[in-house]
């Protein structure tokens, strides 16, 4: 393993999809250029699904094409999620070259979330992955409720395995685990972590977490204990799935950022430009945000100079 965490910044797309609030192109654009400026590599800009679905991600292609121009040769990752054929040739003809897909292990939330079941996506996903891997793109997939539903409850750690082993055989670059509703704990986390990494290399695996029920921290702390190190987020810690009740935001940014280095792995983000473009989300979105490092951070960043994040 090396010494640094891989963060997939997520805040464009699953960030904003839930927000009241909806950003125009450019001040998402301005978002994406403080994410890059703070040091983030790996970027989920938007989702390329019907704007009635998702009314705030309506500008997709606008926002897509325009951050691809912008940083084509200064090797960002810039990714599209997709669901289906329209999806991907939206994605493709704004010169997106990485992107992602997903399915879910839960049937009835697959029913719920794109009118398939979960077969069907499965079987539309494997299309859309081999279109992918021949038209030169890196793939990545997420594999939703791969612990809890929130309709069915608790799934078996065996039927997410098969699912992933599925996945993992059509040669998907990256595969993120997803704790589509927060409602995972520290030890079912190890214990799929753990089971899942004896039959598919760990270097392949992300995990996706939420904080709905303030474990979002304590499970990332167990996937790293288990081997994992590429990890998603989203900046303030926004987020929420707009099919999912309950589901709260995302893992903050700022804390993995911090937790890397409270266990002195590196990410390459310098923390107080990421916190300026908290304080600038947060001001144009109209409401708090920030992650739970936040009180901390801003009474005690000018009071211990020994606190280097370079």
């Amino acid at each position: 393993m090396n010494d640094l965490l891989k963060i997939y910044e997520v805040g464009p797309r699953d960030g904003l999809q839930n927000e009241a609030a909806r950003l125009t192109a450019a001040q998402k654009e301005r978002l994406i250029d403080g994410l890059v400026d703070a040091g983030l590599r790996h970027i989920e800009v938007t989702s390329f699904v019907r704007p009635q679905n998702v009314p705030q991600l309506a500008d997709a292609d606008e926002v897509m094409a325009e951050v691809v121009e912008r940083y084509d040769d200064h090797g960002i990752e810039l990714v599209g999620l997709v669901f289906n054929e329209r999806g991907y040739d939206r994605a493709r003809a704004q010169g997106c070259r990485s992107m992602a897909f997903g399915a879910a292990v839960s049937e009835t939330f697959s029913l719920r979330n794109t009118h398939n079941t979960s077969r069907q996506a499965l079987d539309t996903a494997r299309f859309l992955v081999d279109r992918a891997r021949h038209d030169g793109i890196r793939t990545r997939f997420y594999v939703m409720t791969a612990w809890v539903c929130p309709f069915e409850g608790i799934i078996s750690p065996h039927k997410t395995l098969a699912v992933v082993q599925e996945i993992a055989d059509w040669g998907v670059d990256e595969i993120a685990i997803a704790d589509t509703i927060g409602h995972a704990d520290p030890l079912s986390v190890g214990r799929l972590i753990d089971l899942i990494a004896r039959r598919i290399e760990i270097e392949r695996l992300a995990v996706h977490l939420h904080d709905t029920q303030a474990l979002g921290l304590a499970n990332a702390t167990t996937a790293f204990q288990a081997g994992i190190r590429i990890f998603d987020s989203s900046v303030g810690g926004l987020g929420g799935c707009p099919f999912a009740p309950g589901a709260a935001g995302n893992l903050a940014t700022e804390d993995l950022v911090f937790l890397a280095f409270k266990i002195g792995l590196g990410t390459g983000v310098d923390f107080a430009r990421l916190w300026q473009v908290v304080y600038e989300l947060e001001r144009i979105i109209g409401r708090p945000i920030g992650g739970r490092i936040r009180q901390w951070w801003e009474s005690n960043q000018d009071h211990e100079p020994w606190i280097d994040f370079n």
